[in-house]
This record gives structure tokens, sequence and C-alpha cells, in this order.
């Protein structure tokens, strides 16, 4: 299959470099020239337990020669827009749209630049750390489901089969929505608290205090989600947060990352999302309003930081 990866990213790398490494034709799309014109000459780093392996990835920034079969979005929450209405023009028709990005309102925002019949959803628990450009670290394997599902020759099949062929454990869903909050409860009671403490995922738990505040964030996440009539897909979403750490004890969580490179963060589209939500149905967030406020308080003073 032919898939353009919309941004370079430690997802976007861990992904590129699998599906190349089997066969399929893949390219990066990136909006900065540099960065691209780096990952051409030096392709893409994977480091796994089982060593390190460089595959030859295009990187692009204008354009495409060849209309893909799959775009699959890797870019962060607050990129999304950018992104899909830059690479609108380089798609067919035919092409399906898939996110596996984290946090609420990524999946809509391609529709409304798509068209909800061409964009798929999903959720990933693999984790990678991004090192440098072009360059991560396979850092947790898990499950990555899309949907929804479709007959046995559809898209939806054929991008299942590609990811498994890459080592993926791959399935289907028929219900994407109940997928993204399910991620969205993991990411609440983990994403904001690494980026704030400086902690791997698996280090939360075993800090009190951390695991304190994430029992209170994902208690407020879920009263927010029973209002919506969503029903999670395991039944005790505190005890599945305290699985995924420590699945992923070694992951330095993508919000942590963005932080430690001084990025603009997710927070918006995850505990941000839930404030919204909690409004929305007047149900108190405080929880989440406040470690939205501290992640907006470092994001946004990182030219400010007392050096050590």
């Amino acid at each position: 299959m032919n898939f353009l990866v919309v941004g370079p990213g430690a997802m976007g790398c861990l992904f590129a470099n699998r599906l190349k490494k089997v066969g399929h034709h893949v390219t990066i799309a990136d909006y900065k020239p540099e960065r691209a014109d780096f990952i051409n000459r030096n392709g893409i780093c994977l480091e796994e337990e089982t060593g390190e392996e460089r595959v030859h990835v295009q990187a692009v920034t204008g354009g495409i020669t060849e209309e893909p079969d799959v775009a699959l979005f890797c870019v962060k929450a607050n990129q999304t827009r950018e992104a899909a209405e830059e690479i609108a023009p380089w798609v067919r028709l035919e092409t399906s749209v898939l996110t596996l990005q984290n946090g609420l309102g990524n999946l809509e925002l391609l529709e409304e630049v798509f068209g909800k019949g061409r964009v798929l959803g999903g959720v990933t628990a693999e984790g990678a750390t991004l090192l440098g450009p072009g360059h991560a670290r396979h850092a947790g394997r898990g499950q990555t489901v899309i949907g929804p599902a479709d007959s046995e020759d559809g898209p939806v099949a054929k991008i299942v089969r590609a990811f498994e062929g890459a080592g993926f454990n791959t399935r289907t869903a028929d219900n994407v929505e109940i997928l993204i909050w399910g991620k969205l409860i993991v990411n609440v009671g983990i994403n904001a608290l690494t980026a704030i403490t400086r902690l791997k995922n698996g280090q939360l738990p075993a800090a009190k205090g951390a695991k304190t505040v994430m029992k209170m964030a994902v208690r407020e996440a879920v009263r927010v989600a029973e209002a919506r009539g969503i029903s999670l897909p395991y039944p005790d979403p505190f005890e599945r947060v305290l699985e995924v750490c420590r699945a992923t004890s070694g992951n330095v969580a993508s919000m942590l990352q963005d932080v430690l490179g001084e990025r603009i963060t997710e927070i918006q589209a995850i505990n941000g999302a839930i404030v919204r939500e909690g409004l929305k149905f007047g149900i108190p967030t405080p929880v989440n309003l406040t470690l939205t406020s501290l992640v907006e308080v470092i994001q946004g003073t990182y030219d400010q930081r007392v050096a050590r």
C-alpha cells in the first residue's frame, strides 16, 4: 500500500519505519524543510529492543508525486487543521484518512476538511519517544484499533493487514467514539502529570501525590463520559490507567516530550477537553482545570525558566 504519514514525530517515525521495512511505499509530510532534508539524507532510524534499524523514507514539504491509499495523521492535535488543509490537495477522493492522534476533536476536524465518509478513527497503545529528527525509540508495545469495520476487501481491512504485517497488533471496531474516549481517559490520567512532574509513565503510580491526583482527574473524566452516554471499553478506568503505566513504564509520555522540547502541548485536546465537556453538562472538573492551567503556564513560560 501507499502511505502518506503526516508528521515526523515519534509515532510518525515508528509507523513510517515499520511500514517501509516490510515493503510498503511510505512518504512523510513535514512542514519544516530543513527537517525534511535531514530525513531525506539520513532516513528514519528506529531503536527497538533487538537493535537499531534505519530505512530510507522520502520526506516532502510541498507535495507528492503519487497519490496515497492512506493518509495517516500523526501530528499534534493543535496542528491537525493546518496539516489537513495543507495535504488536502495532495490526495484523491479514494484516499482513506486515518487518525491515531491523542485527544478529542481530531476526527471532527478531519471530517470538516476531507468529508465524513473518508475519515477513519483509531487509537494506538504503541509507545514511542522522539530522540531527534527522524530518530525514535519504540518504548512500549500495545494494541492498535481502527474503525469502523468494513468488508474483507474494504480500506479498513487492508490497513489492518498492512499494520499487522508491519508487526503492529491491530484489530477493527465499529464504535470509534468509544475507542477515542477510552484512550482519552488514559491520557487524562498520565500525560499532564508527566509534563508537570517530569516522571516517566511507570514512576507515576509509585509517587503517592501523583497517584492521588491521577485518580481524581480520571474520576472527573469518567463522570463526563457517562454524561455523554459513552460506555468505556474497560470496566475499571483507574485500573486501566495503572495498567498502561506499567505496560509503558519506560516511556516518556508525549506531553513530557513536548515540555522537554519546549513545544506547545496537546493539553487542550486532553485535560482541557474534559473541562470543556464538563461545562456543557454542568459537571465540575477542578482537577482537570488545574492540570490544564499548570501545563499552560509551563508551555507559556519556556523562556522564563529559572536555571538550575
